[in-house]
């Protein structure tokens, strides 16, 4: 029998990584994903918690291109994914 290491983000308790550094970058994704969601709240009450942590775990998806459009590059933007497409 093997004995196989893997690691698990502590955010989400049911994907597992086989490293532990994308474990990491996975657990700090969903960190700044919480953290968007609950600015998009406090920013648009209407907001459904499930609409803001969908747009804020997009964005944190996409914190490149958003970094880059705040920073007087709007047109990064246009790089994002279609809607459907939410890798």
């Amino acid at each position: 029998m093997a004995v196989e290491v893997v690691y698990r983000s502590s955010r989400d308790l049911e994907r597992l990584f086989m490293d532990k550094a994308e474990a990491d970058r996975h657990d700090k994704m969903l960190e700044l994903a919480e953290a968007l969601a609950a600015a998009l709240l406090k920013a648009t009450p209407s907001l459904s918690e499930q609409q803001a942590e969908d747009i804020g775990i997009f964005m944190a998806r996409h914190r490149d291109l958003f970094a880059k459009a705040f920073k007087n590059n709007p047109e990064a933007l246009e790089e994002l994914p279609a809607s459907a497409d939410r890798s």
